[in-house]
């Protein structure tokens, strides 16, 4: 048996049991918005933290997870500062986004539906993602065991309350409304 198949729990195809610390450093929070009809604009935020809790089954396993709006990046500064304005995300009234799960429910092969509340601006709303868990190995600490993880879906964000736009000449709007979530993860566990 490798390392691997040892840390993973044969019965439900997920991790060994515990709490699994998301690693910044080793994961990504991001989205794709449409911009200008044609272009696809991506962006990320670079400030966040999550627990992942792994139980004996998927029902019985969580994820809370919280990113710092203000850390909001998509490659071009004055877009940066104008997605941290009230236009967008209000920082500074609305300082994180924060997703809880509410539950975890297997498809088969790695891939479960994970129901989370999903926050933006104040405005909660349930989200299904699509989840995948992609294996374990051995962590750089002693005694540590890394799991990872990649999660996708897509929200209107009109109904977080960032409705924000602007048509050029043609009629077309600016900003589409529909975001792409992509969340790639590295959590470790401590034995």
């Amino acid at each position: 048996m490798t390392t691997t198949q040892e840390q993973t729990n044969q019965t439900t195809g997920l991790p060994t049991p515990g709490t699994y610390t998301v690693d910044p450093s080793h994961s990504h929070v991001g989205f794709v918005a449409r911009h200008l009809v044609a272009a696809k604009v991506r962006g990320s935020f670079t400030g966040f933290e999550g627990t992942i809790v792994i139980g004996e089954t998927p029902e019985s396993s969580s994820v809370r997870a919280a990113a710092k709006a203000s850390t909001i990046k998509t490659n071009q500064d004055q877009r940066d500062e104008h997605l941290r304005s009230s236009d967008f995300f209000e920082v500074e009234t609305y300082p994180e986004l924060t997703l809880v799960s509410k539950r975890v429910s297997s498809r088969g092969d790695g891939h479960y539906d994970l129901a989370a509340d999903l926050t933006i601006k104040g405005t909660t709303k349930e989200v299904v993602f699509d989840l995948e868990f992609l294996g374990t190995g051995p962590g750089m600490a002693p005694n540590s065991t890394l799991a990872g993880f990649e999660a996708t879906a897509s929200i209107d964000r009109r109904d977080f309350g960032v409705n924000f736009n602007g048509a050029i000449e043609n009629g077309s709007f600016v900003l589409g409304n529909k975001i792409d979530l992509e969340i790639e993860v590295q959590a470790s566990k401590s034995a």
